[in-house]
């Protein structure tokens, strides 16, 4: 396995981060612990969640899962770099209108205690805003994470689908209070959503944070069944957009063909080249999917190939406001 520092922290990561929104609701409880044991022996110690995952009724399902795992014991905890996240609603009636989605001091306190109950651990390493909130100020968000920074119970902060300002304003306020700040941002990027190259990319790599990619398959469009319809395939339900994109499909089915790699192989490889990039999620269902992920940790894009990708795929071609203005 392979490991790179998360951003500007000292914590060092896998470069693959295991995603485990599946767990619960689409992967029974057996399964997942499959897939968490077979990733701990693959050298994987960065394993990504968030409270709400379980869905509606079920929402903090995935979390107890994974606290039940570590509860398993054979120092499962002490292995896994652990993140989570805080925004969305519990479904908890006893916190009423402060249980509507956002990121005030006194939800990220109730739903911190309530993700380390069902996580069964006293303390996560990273812990992740899932969304802007533009209704709380920075100075608020910080003097809440300050707190649970220093009682232990947090390691570093990172957050999900900021915009590159929202970046710069979340560091800009840390540096005025002499605190860290983000060490990471989480946000949707792959080979077919390359908008993030214009802004939220190069700053996070500017002010210090660590990419996580999500959905770096984009659904399933970028996997190998996507042309193949296979039944029960994250892809099964993407008729619509296979089809507004299928020309470029097997274009890229092509190209993988003569790599000898499968697609997803070679999408998650081409995350993986990117040096802004720490560590893309993927969200195995089973444990012969998560095996046959690792193998992308091999895959070597050359240049050619890199150009070829970027003819399948256009990105904007540059950051801002180069990218349009030059």
């Amino acid at each position: 396995m392979q490991y790179t520092s998360l951003g500007k922290s000292g914590m060092k990561v896998s470069r693959l981060c295991l995603g485990t929104m599946n767990f619960g609701p689409s992967t029974d409880e057996q399964e997942a612990f499959r897939i968490m044991d077979a990733a701990v022996d693959a050298g994987i110690n960065f394993f990504d969640t968030a409270n709400i995952y379980g869905w509606g009724e079920n929402s903090g399902l995935t979390e107890t899962i994974i606290g039940r795992w570590f509860k398993l014991g054979g120092g499962r905890r002490e292995k896994v770099v652990l993140a989570t996240k805080v925004y969305g609603s519990m479904s908890d009636p006893l916190d009423g209108p402060n249980n509507e989605a956002g990121l005030s001091a006194y939800k990220i306190r109730r739903h911190l205690e309530a993700s380390l109950k069902r996580l069964q651990t006293d303390h996560i390493e990273l812990y992740q805003m899932h969304h802007v909130d533009p209704s709380v100020t920075w100075d608020e968000l910080w003097g809440a994470f300050e707190v649970a920074v220093s009682q232990g119970k947090i390691g570093y902060v990172g957050s999900s689908n900021f915009a590159g300002w929202h970046i710069a304003l979340a560091q800009a306020a840390a540096k005025e209070r002499h605190f860290l700040g983000l060490v990471s941002e989480q946000h949707k990027y792959n080979l077919n959503c390359r908008l993030p190259e214009l802004e939220a990319l190069p700053a996070a790599k500017e002010l210090g944070l660590g990419v996580i990619p999500w959905s770096p398959l984009d659904g399933g469009l970028l996997g190998r069944n996507a042309l193949l319809k296979v039944e029960g395939s994250r892809s099964g339900g993407n008729t619509e957009r296979i089809e507004q994109h299928r020309q470029q499909l097997v274009a890229f089915a092509a190209l993988c063909q003569e790599l000898g790699e499968p697609q997803d192989n070679v999408a998650l490889a081409w995350l993986l080249a990117n040096e802004a990039v720490t560590a893309p999620i993927i969200g195995p269902r089973t444990l012969e999917q998560f095996e046959s992920s690792l193998r992308c940790l091999d895959v070597k894009l050359d240049e050619s190939v890199l150009k070829r990708l970027d003819e399948i795929f256009p990105g904007p071609g540059a950051a801002a406001p180069q990218a349009y203005a030059w």
